[in-house]
């Protein structure tokens, strides 16, 4: 049985719309839930990825639906990803900026506060960094992937930037 190209030429469209949906949907919660990604999360990503899959083939459930979608995934994730590499602005808009949590030994409570980073998960990290005390931390970052980067005070040599290209939030924006 044959596929009709209006029915495929539906399904194209269709997953395009979720796709695009998806990016800024997850773009738009923030750095901190791809990165850190909780059974909680898990969970969610699951019934989406169920949810969406009937929205892109709709009642499409054909072989040749199925790879439609797969193709049209695949290929917007390719061409995203290529002008992502080239387009300083896109690949901003799509990661993120590192946001600095510690500065010099002092959490700075108003970037963690807008990043959605708690003081026990900060704390956490750094644990897992093996840095006992705030004191002793230099810089802590969540970076662009979720993660938290720590650099301890004595990790540094006398005259390294390591920050220069980290987002300081600014009071009022």
């Amino acid at each position: 049985m044959t596929v009709p190209i209006s029915v495929l030429l539906n399904v194209a469209l269709r997953t395009t719309v979720v796709y695009l949906a998806l990016l800024l949907g997850l773009r738009l919660t923030g750095t901190r839930q791809l990165g850190q990604m909780s059974t909680f999360d898990l969970v969610l990503l699951l019934i989406i990825a169920n949810a969406v899959q009937n929205a892109m083939v709709g009642p499409d459930t054909s072989l040749a639906g199925g790879l439609v979608a797969a193709g049209v995934l695949v290929g917007w994730h390719t061409v995203i990803d290529r002008v992502r590499r080239h387009s300083r602005g896109v690949a901003k808009w799509l990661s993120g900026e590192g946001i600095m949590l510690i500065n010099h030994g002092t959490v700075l409570e108003e970037h963690t506060r807008r990043a959605g980073i708690s003081r026990d998960d900060l704390l956490q990290a750094l644990r897992e960094h093996g840095v006992s005390s705030v004191k002793d931390v230099r810089l802590a970052v969540l970076e662009p992937d979720g993660a938290i980067s720590v650099i301890r005070n004595d990790d540094l040599m006398p005259g390294m930037r390591p920050h220069h290209r980290i987002r300081v939030i600014k009071r009022g924006s």
